[in-house]
């Protein structure tokens, strides 16, 4: 095949109120060499620390979105973008009151095996 137009993505479900629609990648279309999705964090979100095994770049398209990558807290904002190299130790929340939309491109792709929460 020599394209793939991307119509449906596959929204993961959550209990956080996060909205995650991946449109390439394991879930969507059963492929692991990269992943990409267009997320959406609720002001107040956060989730737990993790140790990823896969490098994962964050791009902000609204609000804003807090990193914390062994002990050091970044905020990311509006056009500004991120890379978490694999296997650091990394805490990712929304404590802001505006929600945060943003894109995510894991290479590997994400999985919930790769994630390594704490």
């Amino acid at each position: 095949m020599s394209h793939k137009i991307q119509l449906k993505p596959f929204v993961v479900p959550t209990s956080d109120g996060k909205l995650i629609e991946e449109h390439f990648g394991l879930a969507s279309i059963n492929e692991g060499d990269f992943s990409i999705a267009h997320m959406v964090a609720p002001a107040g979100w956060s989730e737990p620390f993790q140790t990823p095994a896969f490098d994962e770049i964050t791009y902000i398209i609204n609000g804003k979105k807090s990193f914390e990558v062994y002990g050091r807290v970044f905020t990311l904002e509006k056009n500004q973008s991120i890379i978490i190299k694999s296997g650091s130790r990394v805490r990712y929340s929304n404590p802001f009151k505006e929600e945060c939309e943003y894109l995510s491109f894991c290479i590997p792709a994400f999985s919930v095996e790769r994630v390594n929460r704490e």
